[in-house]
């Protein structure tokens, strides 16, 4: 049984291209004759491998993405749906069509600003429950074989499209400003006419979990051309606006916490007596105290200094002199 294929990592690729410019490697193939091990060809010159590396900026997308299209959902299930995203992936469009039921729904939009366009995959069974929960019906999913949309469907696919794509905009608008447009849906993946077969596409597939409900995805699905004008912001970009972002939001939240009131105390005397004098005072009776040399200063009646009673223009004061021991290890 052979092994699971993988991605190679930026480094590896990195490392395999070294070795053929230095003659460590050889290009041609290893294979001998009648070796049960699969493989096939691939162009290394034929696409953008910069982007076939890292993809965080467009993971970060898909997460905002999965946490804000819940809002387009909501209306039609009538529950709160869980939405997670699976990370991106590379493959070809043929690749990617051959592992898609002969009935789907494929929505093809135009992005103006990436001179490309997207598709958008909702199988049956996921409009199916859609529609059956927005008009009444129960929250269950509808396995039955068929070829085609009813006019219901068609609206409430219709529904979905225009909110995901409100929502992608919103969500790609820290990377760059786009515009989506509908173009065109088809409901056979053979006759959706996207890009070439042998075309390459970056995959971003999404689970909905419900509950007593099988978990369904959906996917969109980009060119690789169509996120080449914005490969450099997809690589860095996004990542510095995060940082960026998480500085500013760590310099409010540590601003915030400096503006926190605290209660501070000292305390000048802790005289005794006994409960006959206790109960012989009245108004206007004087109780006698030793201040002492140093006195304890508290914050939130939690010990933090000792101090001593100073006099600052006629007023009194405690001069702090000495953190305690706990405190200057918290700190």
């Amino acid at each position: 049984m052979s092994e699971p294929s993988r991605k190679l990592s930026t480094e590896e690729v990195n490392a395999l291209m070294d070795g053929l410019k230095t003659g460590d490697l050889s290009a041609s193939t290893s294979v001998k004759d009648g070796s049960d091990v699969e493989y096939k060809k691939f162009n290394f010159g034929s696409d953008d491998l910069s982007l076939l590396g890292d993809y965080y900026a467009l993971r970060l997308i898909n997460e905002r993405f999965a946490r804000t299209v819940r809002g387009v959902f909501l209306p039609l299930l009538r529950v709160q749906p869980r939405i997670s995203s699976f990370p991106p992936e590379v493959k070809s469009f043929e690749e990617y069509g051959s592992g898609l039921d002969a009935f789907m729904s494929l929505t093809n939009s135009r992005i103006d600003e990436l001179r490309g366009s997207m598709l958008t995959v909702l199988p049956p069974s996921f409009v199916s429950l859609c529609t059956s929960s927005r008009y009444g019906g129960k929250l269950e999913v509808n396995d039955a074989s068929r070829t085609e949309f009813t006019a219901t469907e068609e609206k409430i696919i219709e529904v979905i499209n225009s909110g995901i794509s409100d929502v992608l905009e919103q969500c790609w608008r820290d990377l760059t400003v786009i515009s989506i447009k509908f173009q065109s849906r088809e409901q056979n993946p053979q006759f959706a006419a996207f890009v070439e077969a042998s075309d390459l596409v970056i995959v971003c597939s999404f689970v909905m979990q419900l509950p007593k409900i099988d978990s369904m995805s959906f996917d969109l699905v980009y060119p690789l051309q169509t996120l080449k004008p914005v490969s450099s912001l997809l690589r860095s970009r996004v990542q510095s606006d995060v940082v960026e972002t998480n500085m500013n939001w760590k310099d409010r939240l540590h601003n915030a916490v400096l503006e926190i009131p605290l209660k501070v105390t000292s305390k000048l005397s802790e005289p005794e007596i006994s409960m006959s004098k206790l109960l012989r005072f009245k108004k206007d009776d004087v109780l006698n105290i030793n201040v002492e040399e140093t006195v304890d200063f508290f914050v939130e009646d939690q010990l933090y200094f000792t101090a001593e009673m100073v006099e600052v223009k006629g007023n009194a004061a405690v001069n702090l002199k000495k953190r305690m021991k706990k405190h200057n290890q918290e700190n």
